[in-house]
């Protein structure tokens, strides 16, 4: 009895060191929310403000490291994101320097303007598509890039301990995902500013448990355990806004576009610095 006391007890600190409590199945009902965002994100919306919105595009942003989830998971399912060119968009609206054209879904764009023009030949037309087509806005800047690796098993281990039947463990896993982000000018085909940026995916697993025969032919054998993984949708994510926050700062430092105000002393900003700070001690971003 002694004995399991002690087995509870060690399973109360196991799940008092974890990350967070594990989900119970109740919470599979809750209701659909926001993205959590990460730091990253108010890095954007604490930038200074730009003297005038810079017009861009982003025809893709691809993933290029053509990685797959390991079998028997899956063969066909890629390891990172699909949708990074979502991402993307949303991070450079996020910052206010960007004015964004769709360009990914642009076919769908020009057809529908088809259907309108047909549309306003024919008697009865909608008062919603009344009135000459404005011809379609062109940009000045183009955002390339894509994902461009991802490291499984970067870092691995754990411990454990066993005595008289009773076990307790944890293992680790960090992955790593890199991004490469370039802006382009349209004019002269010029790589005005590239920056790469990589963030770090952790996996942590807890598990404890239990084997003693309490009598004769009666076997006690119990076991309890969770794995916590951050979702590598949002590492993508964040290193995509890094990436964005970094190629603001560069461009900023080597006067490409400005901030608002007065140029010849600009108002400092604590974030715009720590940007500056990174890429002068590392080029390649921070995590």
């Amino acid at each position: 009895m002694k004995r399991i006391i002690v087995l509870g007890m060690l399973l109360a600190a196991l799940s008092g060191c974890g990350l967070r409590e594990p989900m119970s199945a109740e919470q599979d009902t809750e209701t659909p929310t926001l993205t959590p965002r990460a730091s990253t994100y108010y890095d954007l919306l604490n930038m200074p403000r730009p003297k005038g919105k810079l017009m861009a595009v982003v025809y893709g942003f691809r993933d290029q490291t053509g990685q797959y989830k390991p079998t028997p998971a899956s063969s066909f399912s890629t390891s990172v994101t699909q949708g990074a060119a979502s991402m993307l968009m949303d991070a450079l609206q996020a910052s206010g320097w960007f004015v964004v054209l769709e360009r990914e879904g642009l076919q769908n764009l020009l057809t529908e303007r088809k259907i309108i023009r047909a549309s306003q030949k024919k008697p009865n037309t909608p008062v919603n598509i009344l009135g000459e087509l404005p011809p379609l806005q062109a940009a000045n800047m183009m955002l390339e890039g894509g994902i461009i690796a991802y490291d499984t098993n970067v870092r691995s281990g754990g411990e454990g301990a066993r005595y008289l039947g009773i076990d307790i463990s944890r293992e680790y896993r960090v992955d790593q995902v890199t991004v490469n982000l370039r802006a382009v000018d349209v004019r002269s085909g010029q790589v005005l500013a590239n920056v790469m940026t990589s963030k770090t995916i952790y996996s942590v697993g807890r598990s404890a448990g239990v084997f003693k025969f309490i009598e004769f032919k009666k076997l006690l054998e119990a076991e309890v355990g969770y794995t916590t993984n951050e979702p590598a949708q949002l590492c993508v994510l964040s290193a995509i806004e890094s990436a964005v926050g970094h190629l603001l700062a560069q461009g900023i430092e080597r006067r490409l576009w400005q901030v608002a105000g007065d140029n010849s002393q600009p108002a400092p900003n604590e974030t715009l610095e720590r940007y500056l700070t990174q890429n002068k001690v590392d080029p390649e971003s921070s995590q």
